[in-house]
């Protein structure tokens, strides 16, 4: 047993000294945590909870690169009680049943309390996080989960019922910059024993195309590190030039599948309702920089033209529908130009929610009211004996009459008189309410 532990030891030393700069780097205590003062800064919730030893049940939840991981083992470092960690991407039924035997132990044996820190708890399906509850409850175990994703949206209701939810924040770039040379300077587990030096514009770039990941920062600055010579002053030299071959592409975190990707498609289609051209042709560049498909942009396009500027101007829905045909016959690259033009289109046309809001009122209608019979007259009559059922005898062809139309119900009996539709003030819309004006004075009138 001592044999095996003795290697374990070995292989762990091995481990860290070879682990990357990102890793070695990652802060051991409260005091070296970069950020995040709205929780962690001084008088903080949190930072009283943990120096005080009296953590409950919390959830941290951010982007990659922004602490979720280090704040946890920044409280492993700090607590009394026992700290089991598990990676829900890899953890089984057997590791997660393990570990809370060990917590059962633990308080039995040694009147120790346990914290289990799950990372990447949103991976845990349903069957696994509803395993957890119990002990959770109980206070067996103390959980402490990290997640990229809204834990309201993938973590069990129950567990987050009984957490505290922390928000962590992208880093901004004087962080990371501060991050960065810290990592230049330290000997023990940095870049300080190796000679290098950054120019501060190199720090600088890093910092701000990191886009608030100190991970991927650390790893441009290491991978500048280990693959530039030394001068012949024997300096390793990381330059603007080196910076940038490092991290050619800013980082965004940006998931398809993930929370980022709804809240920038939620800006971008808030953006063209609001009209707004610059806020939504920036969040289509921040799509089309992620990767997003161009087929799915297009479709929310052509949404917002019929949700958002509907009738006021009618050419809005045939732009965004022309703007999907040449974006499939084109391709990228040169399909931004086509969304481009649409997006701007969309965006600066005059605005109308009178159809969505329409087709809202009409289904309900349906949907929670009696539905009324077809007035007889409107019924179909192309077909023998349609005469005889009374069906369309009494019918006014709208086009025989003065300036094709006449005052004529079509209305079930049970809803004459209902407004679904009034057309807004804005654009086309305009003319259309002012002839639904004009038509019904001629109904008070006749």
């Amino acid at each position: 047993m001592r044999g095996m532990d003795l290697f374990e030891y070995t292989r762990k030393g091995i481990l860290e000294k070879g682990a990357p700069l990102a890793s070695r780097m990652r802060p051991r205590t409260l005091d070296e945590v970069v950020g995040q003062d709205h929780i962690i800064g001084e008088d903080r919730l949190l930072s009283r909870a943990i120096r005080a030893d009296r953590i409950g049940s919390l959830i941290f939840y951010g982007p990659p690169g922004t602490g979720k991981t280090t704040l946890a083992q920044v409280i492993a470092n700090t607590t009394h009680s026992r700290f089991i960690q598990i990676n829900a991407t890899t953890a089984g039924k057997k590791d997660m049943e393990e570990a809370v035997q060990k917590a059962k132990d633990a308080l039995g044996m040694e009147e120790r309390r346990t914290i289990l820190f799950v990372d990447e708890i949103h991976r845990f399906n349903k069957a696994q996080q509803d395993y957890l509850l119990p002990f959770v409850e109980d206070g067996t175990v103390t959980l402490i989960g990290a997640t990229t994703e809204n834990p309201y949206f993938e973590v069990n209701r129950a567990l987050v019922s009984r957490s505290r939810i922390f928000e962590l924040r992208p880093l901004d770039e004087k962080d990371l910059e501060k991050i960065l040379r810290r990592a230049l300077a330290d000997k023990e587990r940095g870049l300080g024993n190796l000679n290098v030096v950054a120019d501060d514009d190199a720090v600088g770039f890093l910092a701000d195309m990191a886009n608030g990941d100190a991970r991927a920062a650390l790893n441009a600055l290491e991978l500048g590190a280990l693959t530039t010579s030394p001068g012949k002053d024997g300096i390793i030299r990381i330059t603007l030039d080196v910076a940038s071959e490092c991290i050619q592409k800013r980082v965004l975190n940006y998931d398809r599948e993930g929370d980022n990707h709804y809240d920038t498609v939620s800006a971008f289609i808030k953006s063209m309702r609001g009209s707004d051209p610059d806020a939504a042709v920036y969040y289509l560049a921040r799509m089309l920089y992620a990767g997003e498909d161009p087929e799915f942009i297009t479709r929310r396009m052509m949404i917002c033209a019929s949700e958002d500027v509907g009738n006021a101007d009618p050419n809005a829905l045939v732009v965004a529908v022309a703007a999907a045909q040449a974006v499939e016959r084109v391709g990228m690259p040169e399909a931004q130009i086509i969304l481009s033009q649409a997006v701007t289109y969309i965006a600066c046309a005059p605005k109308s929610n009178a159809s969505y809001k329409a087709i809202n009122e009409a289904v309900s209608s349906v949907r929670n009211e009696p539905t009324g019979g077809i007035p007889p007259y409107l019924k179909d009559a192309h077909y023998s004996g349609a005469k005889d059922l009374g069906r369309g005898l009494t019918y006014k062809y709208p086009h025989d009459f003065e300036n094709h139309y006449v005052d004529q119900q079509y209305l079930p009996d049970e809803l004459r008189g209902r407004r679904f539709y009034t057309p807004s003030d804005n654009g086309y819309e305009k003319g259309m309410r002012m002839w639904l004006e004009r038509i019904g004075k001629y109904r008070k009138k006749h």
